[in-house]
């Protein structure tokens, strides 16, 4: 209505926690990569499950995509924008963030 002034949440409705969105991650990549599993930060949330109700009723918002069609469709992005930078896809036991580019020394 163009008058609504607060913070409003956005994302999926549904709860996922970090180990399904890891195991989503493997699926979608074909990983063969292990899940390693850490103890909390004192700020990590325990409830991953926006309220979207405001956006819904302000904004007439609702998510399109399911959870893993947004993860392959970023996964898809992200591969390409490597591929067409270059950089090696890492993948498998051996995965992490691409390699820092060494600085031309000439």
């Amino acid at each position: 209505n163009g008058k609504y002034d607060l913070p409003v949440n956005l994302g999926n409705p549904d709860e996922y926690t970090v180990k399904h969105f890891a195991e989503y991650i493997k699926e979608i990549t074909q990983s063969d990569s292990e899940i390693s599993f850490l103890p909390a930060t004192k700020d990590d949330p325990t409830q991953r499950k926006p309220d979207i109700s405001t956006a819904k009723r302000e904004l007439k918002w609702e998510p399109k995509v399911t959870v893993k069609e947004g993860l392959q469709q970023t996964i898809a992005y992200f591969s390409q924008v490597l591929k067409e930078s270059g950089e090696i896809i890492p993948t498998g036991q051996e995965a992490s963030r691409p390699k820092p580019k060494v600085a031309d020394e000439s």
